[in-house]
């Protein structure tokens, strides 16, 4: 365990494990690292100089940001973070085909495993897969999951229009759910000739609109409850799903029947309140009130994760201290401990050994 951990972060983070609240929200947080991060992305060299050769200047309209191992320990050591789990964003390795997507999977994985080594305290990570090659995903997957004992799977929202939650990815959901998975779904820019041209970056509010399409693709074609080991994290509080998760019941009501389209299932309101909570919510760039009351009014706080979005949120996390102090308004100090520690290690069980639980 991180020697910075003092016994009083321990009490509270066991008694956040217990679901028990001994700290008021006037207690102060407390100092040192002892974050776990499930919302923060690397750029390996070779995949950065690949994007730009690609010409992807931009991720989702922020500036295709440079990143090291030592510019995140220090990020992390600034902001009170003990270990980060560490993902490849938009647009995976998607912008190529072929062997040179595989190829690439194969390194980026790789390279994180390879941090696991350099850094045993400080590093998880989720395999990147070379989709939408299903095939070749499934193999990648098994790879990464058994050989370099990643900590779980990244998923975009979507891969060339085609959502999570299609037929064409069943045979990955099963690979997933044999695994008991834990996968991030990120949001995935959405192109050109599908969405409004507004004078403004994805990343405002794009990304968390494709959030809402592939969780509501998830539940409405029975996915989750098909595969129902499979733990899905959605990004940015899940993007507009709590918001939504009453209107997406609406359809299952007397009447409506008749605008299902052929073939799709209708869940009822209970269904889909259901699964909604079944689902994991970070924090990136969702931490303020409005964000959480709706995520604890439609989901779970045990189901609630510390992100920073990291190094894609450097422009606004400049300098150091508590990265999040929003998360007062809504949570106590025993709550901050459970979301942002105690949640994350129960689901990962490597890094909550190479921590420290």
């Amino acid at each position: 365990m991180n020697r910075k951990f003092t016994r009083r972060r321990a009490v509270g983070t066991a008694a956040a494990l217990a679901g028990a609240s001994l700290f008021s929200t006037a207690a102060a947080m407390p100092s040192g690292a002892y974050r776990i991060d499930l919302h923060a992305h690397f750029l390996p060299p070779e995949y950065r100089a690949s994007l730009l050769s690609h010409g992807y200047f931009t991720i989702g309209g922020y500036p295709t940001p440079d990143w090291s191992p030592e510019a995140a320990l220090d990020f992390m050591d600034r902001y009170g973070i003990a270990a980060q789990a560490l993902s490849i964003s938009d647009p995976g390795v998607s912008f190529l085909r072929g062997a040179e997507a595989r190829d690439m999977a194969r390194y980026c994985n790789t390279y994180a495993a390879g941090l696991f080594k350099s850094h045993p305290t400080r590093f998880g990570g989720f395999a990147v897969l070379p989709m939408p090659d299903v095939a070749a995903s499934i193999a990648e997957l098994e790879y990464a999951l058994t050989v370099l004992k990643l900590d779980g799977v990244v998923l975009l929202s979507s891969y060339d229009g085609v959502y999570l939650g299609d037929p064409r990815f069943e045979p990955l959901m099963a690979a997933l759910d044999r695994h008991n998975a834990y996968v991030f779904v990120h949001p995935a820019s959405v192109s050109r000739d599908s969405k409004p041209e507004l004078p403004l970056p994805d990343f405002l509010y794009e990304f968390t609109f494709d959030t809402t399409r592939a969780a509501t693709m998830l539940m409405y074609t029975g996915t989750m409850r098909r595969y129902p080991r499979i733990r899905f994290q959605l990004a940015h509080a899940g993007g507009t799903i709590p918001f939504l998760t009453y209107r997406l019941g609406v359809l299952s009501k007397t009447g409506a029947a008749d605008l299902f389209p052929p073939g799709v299932p209708r869940p009822s309101a209970f269904d889909v309140a259901e699964l909604v909570k079944t689902f994991f919510y970070d924090t990136a760039l969702s931490p303020a009130a409005t964000d959480m009351r709706s995520v604890l009014a439609a989901g779970q706080q045990s189901r609630v994760v510390f992100g920073s979005d990291w190094p894609f949120s450097q422009l606004t996390l400049t300098g150091s201290g508590d990265p999040q102090p929003e998360l007062d308004q809504t949570f106590t100090t025993s709550d901050r401990l459970q979301i942002e520690r105690a949640n994350s290690l129960r689901e990962l069980p490597r890094l909550a050994q190479a921590v420290g639980s």
